[in-house]
């Protein structure tokens, strides 16, 4: 076999810690394999990695690597694994799915592999025309309530970071839903990234393939068909409506309408659906230069090491009793209005591909409870025990938020350390969001306790970060869409509506996912039950 013997022909799995500029240099890499393994460097044929993070805990900081090495044998080429979809007809099965965000997608990917035909109706564009509805949002101020960065082709994620990461291992394969991404062109390094990221202008080329997918196998997908009914007859859907008068029936109904879908919380109320009410967390979005968090993670004191990638961070604060905790942090990254309605303010994040912008954005929020929302809504005249309490809750913060930016989506604003000092702003810095900032005493937007929980959250952070608490980062309000403020109560065995045999909550929309990856396996999760059950039937 040449010149080593036979057993030394193998794959090896090894675990390399190695300098930044040392684990992107391939030879170097070569050079620590053919070490750990005992072996010369001639031996190394290749390898493919299988996990990368990077550890800045320390002043110098490492990446780790967990790779495959090819030892005497021809590198194998990267594995996405083997999906068989299949091309379905007009007597297979039918499933209607209600929104075509990555539950809903995944869905019909799921079912059509087993030869169920799915039909996917969304109430926004596809994923082209829905970028200049946003483009309106963002300079004229102009939103379109179906057509958003919340509603549309893809969902939320699509033009809202596409982050992946995942804690949610137990719902589903983490791994299965980010192979199926590389199927449909993501790049293969998701799979091995600790925090895996796609990015917001490639993300849509992503849900186009998907789409071109599901027509391909002769299922369909449907826009601009929002769901304004449901036909029930003895507990079970016989078909849903949409606005423009058309009418479809199918086996079975997958609700993957998303956590900002309110009309269809209210149509469930309406119908005398069981729903029920969840809290959510309520808070900011802050947003620094992104070299001041380089600095401050990677112990640097001018530009980071340029084999490192933007810094993040993860923060988190017990105040009286109420966690403070960032969310969706986007490094290199950017803020967006994510408005559905006009007359309500809503910020959100994103970062593209390459994370290059020169902030550096995160959520920054506090867990209500049912309390809060009671003692805030009843005065206004809703009762404690109504299901949609969050829900009006969440929609009151978003009017006064747009009202204090003085309207067109300008949002209210102050600098980090003037929030906690109760001091209006006598400037604010320059900063990535487009519809414009307006300087505001934050504590006349927030409720009280969220208010003073942030100011509290934000020093004390500043004693873990050095450098975080700083009057050179803004306070953006209000970020209120962290999660739905609705639960859609499903059967743990069946994933069934408890009250409608045939229709399943779904994803983030009932309360069941947060982030676009655990709300893709949570919408195949919903299709193997159903064709479990419709396979049954055959």
């Amino acid at each position: 076999m040449g010149e080593y013997p036979t057993f030394l022909i193998m794959q090896q799995q090894l675990s390399l810690k190695l300098l930044p500029a040392e684990a992107a240099d391939e030879t170097i890499v070569k050079k620590y394999i053919a070490s750990s393994a005992g072996v010369k460097f001639t031996a190394i044929t290749g390898y493919q990695v299988i996990k990368k993070s990077i550890d800045a805990r320390g002043k110098t900081i490492f990446v780790n690597l967990t790779l495959t090495a090819f030892i005497n044998e021809p590198v194998k080429m990267f594995d996405a694994g083997s999906f068989t979809f299949r091309e379905v007809t007009y007597k297979s099965p039918t499933v209607i799915i209600i929104g075509a965000g990555p539950a809903g997608l995944f869905a019909a990917l799921f079912l059509l592999e087993k030869g169920i035909r799915p039909i996917i109706l969304e109430r926004g564009k596809e994923v082209r025309a829905r970028r200049r509805d946003l483009a309106v949002l963002n300079k004229e101020g102009v939103v379109n309530p179906e057509s958003n960065y919340c509603f549309g082709e893809g969902g939320a994620g699509t033009y809202s970071d596409g982050k992946l990461y995942t804690r949610s291992n137990k719902r589903g394969s983490i791994d299965r839903i980010l192979k199926l991404f590389v199927h449909f062109g993501a790049p293969e390094n998701i799979t091995a990234d600790a925090h895996p990221h796609i990015g917001t202008n490639k993300l849509p080329q992503i849900i186009i393939a998907m789409q071109q997918q599901i027509k391909a196998c002769s299922g369909q997908i449907l826009f601009e068909k929002k769901v304004t009914d449901f036909i029930i007859e003895k507990d079970i859907i016989q078909a849903v409506k949409t606005a423009d008068g058309d009418s479809f029936s199918g086996d079975a109904y997958i609700l993957a309408t998303g956590h900002s879908a309110r009309d269809i919380f209210e149509l469930l109320q309406h119908k005398k659906i069981l729903i029920e009410p969840k809290p959510f967390a309520l808070g900011v979005r802050i947003e620094h230069p992104q070299q001041l968090i380089d600095n401050i993670q990677y112990h640097c004191p001018a530009e980071r090491d340029g084999f490192l990638p933007p810094a993040s961070y993860s923060l988190v604060q017990q105040v009286k009793k109420r966690g403070v905790f960032s969310f969706c942090m986007c490094p290199g990254g950017i803020i967006a209005p994510a408005a559905t309605a006009p007359g309500e303010l809503v910020v959100n994040g994103w970062s593209p591909s390459k994370r290059n912008n020169p902030f550096a954005n995160s959520g920054m929020v506090v867990q209500t409870e049912m309390a809060d929302a009671v003692k805030i809504m009843k005065p206004l005249g809703v009762d404690e025990n109504d299901p949609l309490i969050f829900m009006k809750f969440q929609q009151l913060i978003e009017r006064k938020a747009y009202e204090a930016g003085g309207g067109n989506f300008v949002a209210p604003a102050q600098r980090m350390q003037d929030f906690a000092e109760r001091k209006l702003s006598a400037s604010l810095p320059v900063n990535s969001y487009l519809p414009g900032l307006h300087a505001v005493q934050l504590h006349t937007v927030l409720p009280g306790f969220i208010y003073d929980s942030l100011a509290e959250g934000f020093k004390a952070f500043g004693k873990k970060l050095k450098g975080y608490y700083t009057n050179d980062a803004v306070v953006v309000a209000v970020e209120s869409r962290t999660s739905s403020p609705v639960r859609i109560p499903r059967n743990a065995d069946n994933m069934q509506h408890p009250q409608i045999k045939n229709l399943y909550p779904c994803a983030e929309g009932a309360g069941y996912a947060g982030g676009i990856v655990s709300a893709a396996m949570d919408g195949e999760r919903v299709a193997g039950k159903i064709a479990g059950l419709l396979g049954k039937e055959k």
